[in-house]
């Protein structure tokens, strides 16, 4: 969720500030990077959340966790990994603000999993 929280507010927001001339680059790091960060941690939520819900199958926070963490995965894979591929062809505003828009249902919903975990911890 705090990893989110500063995609969506800091991250992707200056994006636009790049500028054509270093955007082909800046995107192809970004997108290196940012993979390096993202990936390991979203592979080990999904697979403890997975195991969460199979352990306490029944319980209901754990259920809408699990469902919070599907939406985020399908989110990611159908909304912003096709966006982001977009953006390594070129600069485009209206990808960058569609970028940061349907960014949100992923930030509420990492934050809606942490009060969940929260509450499911104690």
């Amino acid at each position: 969720a705090g990893v989110c929280w500063f995609v969506q507010v800091v991250h992707y927001p200056l994006m636009e500030r790049v500028g054509f001339g270093g955007w082909d680059n800046y995107q192809k790091g970004h997108t290196a990077r940012t993979s390096l960060v993202v990936v390991p941690a979203m592979l080990t939520e999904l697979g403890t959340g997975t195991l969460l819900v199979w352990a306490e199958w029944g319980n209901v926070l754990f259920l809408l966790n699990y469902a919070a963490l599907v939406i985020i995965w399908l989110s990611t894979f159908l909304i912003q990994v096709p966006i982001h591929n977009h953006l390594l062809v070129g600069w485009d505003s209206r990808q960058h603000t569609r970028l940061v828009q349907s960014n949100w249902i992923r930030t509420i919903l990492w934050s809606l999993r942490t009060i969940l975990l929260f509450l499911i911890v104690f």
